[in-house]
């Protein structure tokens, strides 16, 4: 069984910054969404579980910075210059296979969320 542990969600003023790290028990391609109360889960980006290619949703590109560590088996998704927009919990999860995906359906293992929330 697979299993993604999240880490990093919290409190944090608009403008500021935080990492969310997701430790899997596996080496995957994996993503990350997101989902604000009363809202469809939502895509925010994707990274290749080898070669790097990464995909940002439109509305974090520039502020949001997907890396991994694949000797950890850790993701990480690095938020900056928060808004009050982006409060939603946020989920990792991992998908199977070699092609990319932006569907939620579509992956495979989830993790338990952790809650960030963008308010002054």
């Amino acid at each position: 069984q697979v299993q993604l542990v999240e880490s990093g969600g919290g409190l944090v003023q608009p403008g500021g910054s935080l990492r969310l790290s997701c430790a899997a028990s596996g080496s995957y391609n994996m993503g990350w969404f997101r989902q604000a109360p009363g809202k469809e889960r939502e895509f925010v980006g994707l990274i290749r579980r080898i070669g790097y290619n990464i995909l940002y949703a439109d509305s974090v590109k520039g502020r949001f910075t997907i890396s991994r560590d694949n000797a950890k088996n850790t993701v990480y998704l690095q938020m900056n210059s928060l808004k009050p927009e982006d409060t939603a919990v946020y989920y990792c999860a991992a998908k199977s296979g070699l092609v990319l995906s932006t569907v939620p359906s579509e992956y495979d293992y989830w993790g338990q969320g952790t809650q960030v929330t963008v308010s002054s």
